[in-house]
């Protein structure tokens, strides 16, 4: 059987410490070196070990930005991952297992979830199966699922007696190479890329690099041997490289932020740990050794604070001193950074805080995906100050909007808010190398040298000075010349603490005049970006406008270009909103109004009844609907949401937005997949 697929999915699953993270990291490594385009996402629970954790690996000669639900190779090596995924199996996919799996009770597995029991219990109901493992494959069969037995005890055995190590125990860990090795054998993969694949995983290794290589070349072999129908059973995509894989880096979320994070120049970073938020900083403490053009080291000090009251104003501090000061959290530690985020509201600091959402309230989901901190992180703190509140849709742009956001952050001197998530954070992609080179760091008004003094006697230093419109010069502490006060109470221009009504109404006004200095001085296509715009060809029956934030843009990227491809009567707009805070309310208004009035003046017939505008966010209350409805006159006809702590798929979206075209929607959709 021939299966002719866009991009091919692959999915290994198993215990949470048993090595699936490191073994997807190789597999996903490998295909990027073949040349294909590669999105990988990682999902796992809030333990250390023993819950199921996996990793899903879409891969394609074509561009990929998201995730799918359907699995056509799952690879498996403990009996949890078989009942949580094989359900997602196309028909005519791969199943890689061990055939341990019959003397286990599927009742005896106490770390399935409900609603995995309730799946399979419902797939085996309707297809007259018992509920057992034995039931399950027999289904499987059905579904011509293709099933590549594994004896992994065995094939150690064998493996070990040929290697001349009896050490069985030690071996044991290479399980999730071979698991590995049999996936490459059914791709029919190139097996010196799957070679160097895992050479440069274990670089630092060579002895453990040796024995997996060995342990891949025996398993591919073993699989090529017993299992004669692989041929022609999957598209081979890997015939079909993309123009550009000479020109790939592989990017990681977790690590695209910090990268940004030293070519801006920051220098000081704290954090207290938090998923998702630690790998940031773990990774920029891990590079924090510097060269610098002047042949020397530099160096980012990276401090793990007793709790995130400390951290957020440890960072205020450094910023105090005109170094570029961030602090990274989650948020549970972001509600215990507000007090301190409104003292450097009041005292004008650029503080940066690298936001990476997961699924609340409180604890919550701690490893899971949400977009509900957008109202938080517009909101928090008492009284009113100001602060920008910006969001990246992907990985690619994290890199270059933390680049900006430090920028803004001193131009404006006021707190911004970097909102990525948790999608964000664990997923891994084939793009462009980053261009930095050509990239501006600006520092605002800042000073180099000592303020100018009235007399010699006056060494005071005017840092809120009033006149000179929303933003002051800035000195760092320390600068001769330049004695200033920063306190939490309200101030005069020298920072010292007054009560006097008309200072009060000065100082406010100053304060919450960025707010429209802002939105006047940020370019347009940096505070909203139109991501895609299709030309229907011929007069459109219909207009659809899509507009979201943050990480849904992957997915709706993939499924527009299908789409577009199926409906050529419909013209397809995606407006991806960045600056969230101050809203740009005028431009997005400006924007649509300007696209229909364009339409209507191109097609005399058209009419307003064929505009459809559709929000989609991974949240309840569908906050960024909330925030075009304060901001503008703009209604949304339809609004997609999720809140499972699952990211939105790309079928999902697809799958959406096709009953609506055919009218076939409920105006509110909650999207519901994930594992």
């Amino acid at each position: 059987m021939l299966i002719s697929r866009e991009s091919i999915s692959w999915v290994i699953g198993g215990p949470q410490g048993s090595g699936v993270d490191s073994a997807s990291h190789i597999f996903l490594k490998s295909i990027a070196m073949s040349g294909l385009n590669v999105f990988g996402k990682r999902e796992y629970h809030s333990n250390i070990k023993g819950e199921h954790s996996y990793f899903s690996v879409r891969f394609s000669n074509q561009i990929v930005r998201s995730h799918v639900d359907d699995i056509d190779i799952l690879a498996t090596f403990d009996a949890e991952t078989i009942i949580r995924h094989s359900p997602f199996l196309v028909k005519g996919g791969t199943l890689i297992y061990d055939p341990d799996v019959f003397t286990k009770r599927i009742e005896e597995i106490h770390t399935l979830d409900r609603s995995s029991i309730s799946r399979l219990s419902q797939i085996l109901d309707k297809n007259k199966k018992e509920f057992s493992f034995r039931g399950l494959f027999e289904e499987l069969k059905e579904r011509n699922i293709m099933l590549i037995e594994l004896p992994y005890f065995q094939l150690i055995k064998e493996f070990s007696e040929q290697i001349q190590d009896t050490s069985l125990s030690k071996l044991a860990r290479i399980t999730n190479v071979m698991s590995l090795a049999a996936s490459w054998a059914v791709l029919k993969f190139n097996t010196a890329i799957m070679k160097h694949g895992i050479e440069d995983t274990f670089v630092n290794k060579p002895k453990i690099s040796e024995i997996n290589v060995k342990a891949a070349l025996f398993t591919y072999d073993y699989v090529k041997r017993n299992f004669k129908d692989l041929t022609d059973r999957y598209f081979n995509l890997l015939d079909t490289k993309s123009e550009n894989s000479k020109h790939f880096i592989i990017a990681q979320g977790n690590q695209t932020s910090p990268l940004g994070k030293i070519v801006a120049g920051c220098r000081f970073q704290t954090y207290y740990p938090i998923t998702p938020a630690t790998d940031d900083s773990e990774y920029l403490e891990s590079n924090q050794i510097l060269e610098q053009s002047d042949e020397k080291n530099g160096s980012v000090v990276v401090i793990q604070s007793e709790d995130e009251i400390s951290a957020v104003t440890m960072a205020i501090g450094a910023a105090l001193t005109g170094v570029r000061a961030c602090t990274t959290t989650s948020g549970p530690g972001f509600s215990l950074m507000s007090e301190a985020l409104g003292w450097a509201g009041i005292n004008e600091v650029p503080l940066l805080v690298s936001l990476y959402q997961r699924a609340g309230p409180s604890t919550g989901l701690p490893t899971r995906q949400e977009q509900g901190d957008l109202l938080f992180s517009i909101n928090t703190g008492h009284g009113e100050f100001p602060r920008i509140v910006y969001a990246s849709g992907d990985i690619e742009e994290s890199f270059y909007d933390t680049i900006r956001v430090f920028n803004y952050a001193e131009i404006f001197q006021t707190p911004v808010i970097h909102l990525l998530d948790k999608y964000l954070s664990n997923s891994i992609i084939t793009c462009a190398p980053f261009n930095y080179k050509g990239l501006r760091i600006e520092r605002g008004r800042l000073l180099k040298t000592s303020a100018s003094k009235k007399n010699d006697n006056d060494i005071r230093f005017k840092r809120f000075k009033m006149g000179m419109g929303p933003v002051s010069d800035r000195a760092p502490l320390g600068m001769e010349g330049t004695i200033f006060w920063n306190t939490g109470d309200e101030h005069d221009e020298f920072g010292h603490i007054t009560e006097d009504p008309t200072t009060r109404i000065l100082m406010m006004e100053k304060r919450m005049s960025k707010l429209e200095y802002i939105l006047a001085k940020i370019p347009k296509d940096e505070q909203i970006a139109i991501e895609y715009e299709n030309n229907s060809g011929s007069e459109p029956k219909k207009l659809v406008i899509i507009i979201s934030w943050g990480s849904t843009k992957g997915a709706i990227l993939d499924s527009l270009e299908r789409l577009s491809d199926e409906r050529q009567d419909v013209q397809f707009i995606f407006i991806q909103i960045k600056l969230l805070n101050p809203f740009p309310g005028k431009l997005l208004q400006e924007i649509i109004d300007n696209k229909i009035g364009l339409i209507k003046s191109n097609y005399k017939k058209f009419s307003d009844k064929e505009v459809t505008s559709i929000v989609v966010e991974m949240n309840y209350l569908s906050q960024l609907d909330i925030l075009i409805k304060q901001n503008t006159t703009i209604n949304s006809d339809y609004r997609i949401l999720k809140y499972n702590g699952r990211p939105i798929s790309y079928p999902e979206i697809y799958q959406s937005l096709k009953e609506i075209l055919n009218n076939n929607s409920k105006e509110r959709v909650v999207l519901n997949n994930g594992v």
